[in-house]
């Protein structure tokens, strides 16, 4: 019955998207996963991927918000899935993962990585930080190509005495610079310090971290706005000097380009 119902509310929110209805967004919590792969294996992964794993984890009851090419690694399988609450995110992994279908591709899946332990769990500031989903259509299997966009994703890796005032900063000071360069946010996230649970799938712990992701029509649009952004004397005369007297390590910046059945794109 559970596993029922939560199939009947994942299509509920796949119908919603598709007619733009609502202020459709997604998710109070949300796991970045960075998976390496043995080299030359992305495409290999990515066609079972969007062909037999998508549909299924939505069905458990979990979003699969966006997959990508690292733009940096070829051999980087990127992904971000999302859930209303961690005790569905537990309920939701035991009926994907303990599943009839994983269980038969599960040794597929794994003949292409080397790690898939780089993985955040990240929760929403607020519901305004979230990814907002209305009028967004996967593509169907074998849909004519559409052209990918860019999705560009900064982690902060934040030194823990300041990492709860965080968020603030970035409200009252990044996000409007953000803006100004034409490179507004399109959702924004910080470590979830809730216990995984579900630990036959390791996290990344005892790390505070904060990611901001946009999204743009086309790369040469992302490069632009990040060159605007550089070139703002506020942003290089005080918001990045504090940002790195607020992280204990350089950035990572995400430049990844959407798969053909990436929900998020562009």
């Amino acid at each position: 019955m559970a596993g029922g119902m939560l199939a009947v509310c994942a299509a509920a929110t796949q119908e919603q998207r598709e007619a733009g209805g609502g202020d459709v967004r997604c998710c109070p919590v949300v796991e970045l996963r960075q998976y390496t792969l043995h080299p030359n294996r992305f495409d290999r992964f990515l066609r079972l991927f969007e062909r037999a794993f998508i549909e299924p984890q939505e069905a458990a009851g979990m979003t699969v918000i966006g997959q990508f090419r690292d733009l940096d690694d070829p051999n980087r399988f990127v992904w971000l899935r999302g859930f209303p609450d961690m005790p569905t995110r537990a309920r939701a992994l035991e009926t994907f993962y303990g599943g009839a279908l994983w269980k038969s591709l599960r040794d597929e899946a794994n003949d292409n990585f080397i790690d898939t332990d780089n993985v955040l769990l990240l929760k929403s500031p607020g519901n305004a930080a979230q990814f907002r989903l209305a009028g967004l259509q996967r593509a169907a299997l074998d849909a004519p190509a559409k052209p990918a966009g860019f999705v560009f994703a900064t982690i902060y890796s934040l030194d823990p005495q300041g990492a709860a005032a965080f968020a603030d900063y970035f409200e009252t000071q990044v996000r409007p610079a953000l803006a100004q360069a034409h490179m507004a946010p399109l959702a924004w996230f910080e470590t979830d310090p809730t216990p995984n649970n579900f630990p036959r799938l390791p996290v990344r712990e005892g790390e505070q971290v904060f990611i901001w992701i946009a999204t743009f029509v086309n790369r040469e649009q992302g490069e632009q706005a990040l060159r605007t952004l550089s070139e703002l004397p506020r942003w290089r005369e005080s918001i990045a000097p504090e940002l790195a007297r607020r992280s204990k390590a350089a950035s990572q910046v995400l430049r990844l380009e959407p798969t053909p059945r990436s929900l998020l794109r562009g």
